[in-house]
């Protein structure tokens, strides 16, 4: 990934992020500056943990023949979610896990949405 992309897929994940915040979720950040923070440390996490989290779900996944991976996946990024508002002052999930599950899926929904209109 060139600094080109990255730098797109740094500043759609803030603006998604900063507007997940404004939806009635339990998805909690103050300023867009910390937005811009929480995007660069969800992105950090996601290329730590994402790693390890698919080597823990390896068994399952093989025992389902893959027929869960979608929610696999979909359970790394909670997670990936969850430990970046951890990490970030400034960055809450008021209901928790259920926080942390809404805001994954309004995170791609939003990004995806995002990415379109750009046309990337």
């Amino acid at each position: 990934m060139n600094l080109g992309t990255l730098l797109v897929v740094w500043v759609v994940t803030a603006v998604s992020l900063y507007i997940i915040s404004k939806l009635p979720v339990g998805v909690e950040i103050d300023t867009p500056g910390k937005a811009f923070l929480s995007a660069a440390i969800l992105g950090i996490v996601t290329t730590v943990v994402r790693p390890l989290l698919r080597v823990l779900f390896a068994v399952p996944n093989i025992l389902t023949f893959d027929l869960l991976s979608g929610f696999f996946t979909f359970v790394i990024s909670v997670v990936c979610f969850g430990l970046a508002a951890w990490l970030v002052q400034g960055f809450r999930l008021r209901f928790g896990i259920w926080s942390a599950i809404i805001g994954a899926l309004a995170l791609s929904i939003i990004s995806s949405l995002i990415y379109k209109l750009l046309g990337v």
